[in-house]
């Protein structure tokens, strides 16, 4: 945990947030319920337990079954937990007691979990809103149906709006303490995939180098921060199968990241040669996707808005992809017209921080948009998880990608979405490609941008041989 002064600074800001514009003795209580233990099979053999990250942002106690209300009017806090029992004593040993837990995260009052229903029904008996942040869990979204009423169907959309923006507004910008921890689980991401990189050999098992990087994910911090991407098909997005033999000549996407003992994530992604040497053809493109990588660092600052670079990188691509006559025609009418997405057919990025997808639990477009911006319905852009005016203290992803999808090749092509833009001809040659995407974090500071972590990973296609050539020596 960080220090106490921490959390309770978050509280106040929460509190004055949500005070603001709101009469006093009218702001009812903010209601916030951690994540319970999720049985794999049966109650007593549960999945690896991860508490919700507002709960950690604002009480930072990584314990199942906590729960808290802030009282909006009064700023009164209140933990709800159960002390052990002796049975519990017999499987755990003697464990701190709920006060004294509390105490260290600021908080002066406890109580029971039974007593959290009463706090919650006497504030409903008194028409005071019950603000709480859409759930992401079922046991979280029943135990808010339980307290107030609202048929579990409708707890999702009864959410508190007004918490819920103050609470993105708090964890998008991120706090030295929260820097510092993203700069850890990068570094921990970092040697992940040193290791992962130094055995991508041909013949060997795909799942064998994934568990050699995860090993070292939890030998150091508590695991992934999402499920592990590695594939010699990139074309293929999010493609979790690792069953394949490495063989000679492919691309291998690796898309992984570190979450370490404080929760916070990396996430980082390389492109390999398998072979430890690219072709001509490979080369290529990776440098398309290296030149925008590039670019986009170089855009990234306060003041500009992630969509602004996210075309950018786009209109790169393109010029570059005419040059290998891929496409034909006007850049900028290309751009306008969203012929990008058949080659990237995701967003240049997304916000990180506690989450991987930092906060979109909390509504993607809440999070990734500012007011005054509007979705696009194009591919690729309409993806952009990130789209807001940039600040100092935001951490976001720069991964641009190319992928050439046979299937979404050839819907293109059958319906004429291209507009006579992309030259089929010449693509036919790629159909057997996959994919290419590099991706790095990014604070955006007071007066530009740093990538985080200490080190960065090869991303130059010399130096990416130069690596794998010292790994296979």
């Amino acid at each position: 945990m960080f220090a106490k002064e921490v959390y309770i600074a978050r509280r106040a800001t929460l509190v004055g947030k949500m005070g603001e514009n709101v009469p006093q003795g009218s702001r009812g209580i903010a209601l916030f319920i951690g994540n319970a233990e999720s049985p794999a099979q049966y109650w007593d053999n549960a999945y690896k337990f991860r508490q919700d990250s507002s709960w950690l942002y604002y009480f930072g106690l990584d314990i199942p079954c906590y729960a808290a209300v802030i009282d909006l009017d009064t700023a009164e806090e209140t933990v709800f937990a159960d002390d052990v029992e002796i049975g519990d004593i017999i499987w755990m040993g003697p464990q701190p007691s709920v006060a004294s837990l509390a105490a260290g995260v600021g908080v002066l009052h406890t109580a029971p979990s039974g007593e959290l229903g009463n706090v919650v029904a006497r504030a409903i008996s008194q028409g005071r809103p019950v603000h709480y942040l859409p759930p992401s869990r079922w046991y979280n979204t029943l135990k808010i149906s339980d307290l107030t009423g609202i048929p579990v169907a409708q707890v999702k959309e009864k959410s508190s709006d007004s918490l819920t923006r103050a609470v993105i507004s708090m964890r998008l910008v991120k706090e030295q303490c929260e820097i510092e921890q993203i700069d850890d689980a990068c570094a921990l991401g970092y040697e992940m995939h040193t290791v992962a990189r130094n055995n991508v050999k041909v013949g060997r098992i795909e799942q064998e180098v994934v568990g050699i990087m995860e090993g070292v994910t939890l030998s150091k911090g508590w695991g992934v921060s999402f499920a592990t991407i590695l594939t010699q098909h990139g074309e293929t997005l999010h493609n979790h199968l690792h069953d394949k033999v490495i063989e000679d000549g492919k691309l291998m996407v690796i898309d992984a990241g570190a979450e370490n003992n404080m929760h916070y994530a990396s996430d980082f992604t390389r492109t390999l040669p398998t072979g430890g040497r690219f072709t001509t053809m490979q080369k290529d493109i990776y440098r398309i996707v290296c030149n925008a990588n590039e670019l986009a660092f170089s855009l990234t600052r306060p003041g500009i808005t992630y969509r602004e670079v996210h075309l950018a990188t786009a209109r790169l691509m393109l010029e570059q992809l005419r040059d290998l006559d891929l496409v034909r025609g006007d850049v900028d009418e290309m751009v306008s017209l969203g012929i990008a997405g058949l080659f990237q057919p995701h967003g240049l990025g997304h916000n990180m921080g506690l989450d991987v997808h930092d906060m979109e639990d909390l509504g993607e477009n809440l999070v990734g948009y500012d007011s005054n911006q509007i979705r696009s319905a194009q591919l690729g852009l309409g993806s952009l998880r990130m789209a807001r005016k940039l600040v100092p203290g935001n951490v976001v992803t720069d991964e641009p990608g190319i992928y050439f999808i046979p299937a979404l090749i050839d819907k293109w092509k059958a319906e004429g979405t291209d507009r006579g833009f992309v030259n089929y001809a010449k693509l036919e040659a790629y159909r057997d490609f996959g994919g290419i995407r590099l991706e790095d974090d990014v604070l955006v500071t007071e007066d530009g941008a740093r990538r985080t972590g200490p080190y960065r990973l090869p991303i130059l296609p010399e130096d990416v041989e130069e690596a794998m050539g010292n790994a296979l020596s």
